[in-house]
């Protein structure tokens, strides 16, 4: 039998040998997302048809909504961020809404009457 030296550092044994890398996908994580949310959609309707599936009422969604809320408003960087984001997008569609104005109001004074 060849020893690991041989092989070059590997072993000869096909159950131990391990690869470098990300281990690969199996079961669900393997399957395309079509495929995981088909299987899914089942689950979740065998669960309403025997009356065991989880059925939010407004006053849950609420409470979780807030609860939710207050989990992202304590990271401030993040809230920034958010922030910054949402004055750049105004600002950009500011500065759009008046290229397009200024843009027609160039087209009428450029106009000859014909």
């Amino acid at each position: 039998m060849a020893t690991s030296k041989e092989n070059g550092g590997k072993s000869s044994s096909q159950g131990s040998v391990q690869k470098n890398g990300p281990p690969a996908k199996r079961g669900f994580a393997a399957m395309d997302q079509n495929q995981q949310r088909e299987i899914a959609s089942k689950g979740g309707q065998a669960a309403h048809q025997k009356g065991t599936a989880h059925e939010f009422d407004s006053e849950e969604a609420r409470r979780a909504g807030q609860k939710g809320g207050e989990a992202v408003s304590r990271n401030r960087a993040h809230m920034a961020d958010i922030g910054r984001k949402g004055g750049e997008s105004r600002q950009s569609a500011q500065r759009a809404a008046a290229a397009a104005a200024a843009s027609q109001k160039g087209n009428r004074q450029g106009e000859t009457e014909g």
